[in-house]
């Protein structure tokens, strides 16, 4: 795989926004994977104007006949095979929420077929086939969004422009955790694939991807190294075959100097403090908690700042990014660049706890 420098996947953000489609007609839209998520996304894209549910696509027929009743208004065909939706002319845009494994493939062939790509994360759950995606992506004229829906909360981007602005000083530290009180269920669908590494990327770039780019865009840059130990310490193998994690912890050092402590677990008692999701981001005059907005100076006296006020959030604020950038050419909130940034970022903390060693960014083999 030829190395890809940061000018050449810049060029992959622009090229990707080089197509702009007229509002005139309504925009052929394909959901390939009609599971829990890709049904959510779905009801997203039906509450957008000017768009048309042409298909649905799942392995198996309950789930394609969900989502067609999601989808009624629009009468969209069900098929088996995804590829069957990509030589359609009537096709101009596809979803995919399939498991994890998937992802480069379908997104691939979909780029190839002059479609618009929204691809559900982690855009791919190993180095050398995110290479290959984001070659293809580069030299594709459509658009390609992550679905990294945070990037398009209103109050975050607001909150981490004031702190890029200096407003809460320059950031030097970050800790982040994802904690919840217990593991995904062990009989739910989401079990055919999970707890098997190979397909979901384990715990990290399957979930965490989407708390690491956060961490990465308020940092400013991308991490250089990372160490880290982790493993199934409550339930290993249970579910029986399970190879992924059910908690870790991990450090980041970043090229400009900023440091990141992330931690995820599964058996955070609901009633001990501190569950759930946080984003602390220490800077040279306090800290900044970003779920809150809220901008704690470090001064004795000194009284907390909201840096961006709470505000009505569109759920479906990401789906509507992705048709505003097919229709105006607008580079969308999340695209190639940091859809592979991020997905390499939780791959290099994977392989630091699977090798328990220091891993650096040289190694993913996909300079950014």
């Amino acid at each position: 795989m030829t190395p890809l420098s940061r000018r050449q996947l810049l060029g992959t953000a622009l090229a990707s926004t080089a197509f702009a489609q007229s509002e005139d007609k309504p925009i052929g839209t394909a959901m390939i994977g009609t599971g829990n998520r890709g049904t959510s996304v779905l009801r997203g894209v039906v509450a957008q104007p000017g768009v048309k549910v042409v298909a649905v696509c799942d392995l198996k027929p309950d789930r394609r006949d969900n989502a067609a009743t999601v989808a009624a208004r629009d009468k969209p065909d069900t098929v088996a095979d995804y590829r069957l939706l990509l030589a359609r002319k009537d096709i101009d845009a596809v979803f995919i929420a399939t498991p994890c494994d998937r992802h480069v493939e379908m997104a691939i062939a979909a780029l190839e077929a002059g479609k618009h790509v929204y691809c559900e994360k982690p855009a791919g759950i190993d180095a050398e086939s995110i290479g290959r995606l984001v070659a293809v992506a580069r030299k594709s004229k459509t658009v390609f969004q992550i679905g990294q829906q945070l990037r398009s909360i209103a109050r975050m981007r607001n909150t981490i422009e004031a702190i890029h602005a200096g407003e809460a000083g320059r950031v030097v530290m970050v800790k982040a955790q994802r904690h919840a009180g217990d593991d995904l269920s062990h009989d739910g669908s989401s079990a055919e694939w999970f707890f098997d590494a190979s397909r979901s990327g384990d715990v990290i770039v399957e979930m965490s991807v989407h708390n690491l780019d956060i961490c990465n865009w308020v940092i400013g840059g991308r991490p250089e190294r990372a160490a880290g130990f982790g493993g199934a310490l409550v339930w290993p193998n249970d579910p029986p075959g399970r190879t992924n994690m059910d908690g870790y912890s991990l450090t980041y050092e970043y090229q400009n100097g900023v440091k990141m402590s992330y931690t995820q677990v599964f058996f955070h008692p609901r009633g001990l403090p501190g569950n759930g999701q946080y984003f602390y981001v220490y800077t040279t005059k306090g800290a900044v908690d970003l779920n809150t907005s809220t901008f704690y100076p470090r001064e004795r006296d000194a009284k907390p700042v909201v840096l961006a006020p709470e505000q009505q959030e569109d759920p479906h604020a990401h789906t509507a990014a992705f048709y505003e950038s097919i229709r105006t050419g607008k580079k969308p909130p999340a695209d190639i660049e940091i859809a592979a940034t991020a997905a390499l970022t939780a791959i290099m903390g994977r392989e630091a706890i699977y090798q328990k060693r220091v891993m650096t960014w040289t190694e993913m083999g996909v300079p950014l």
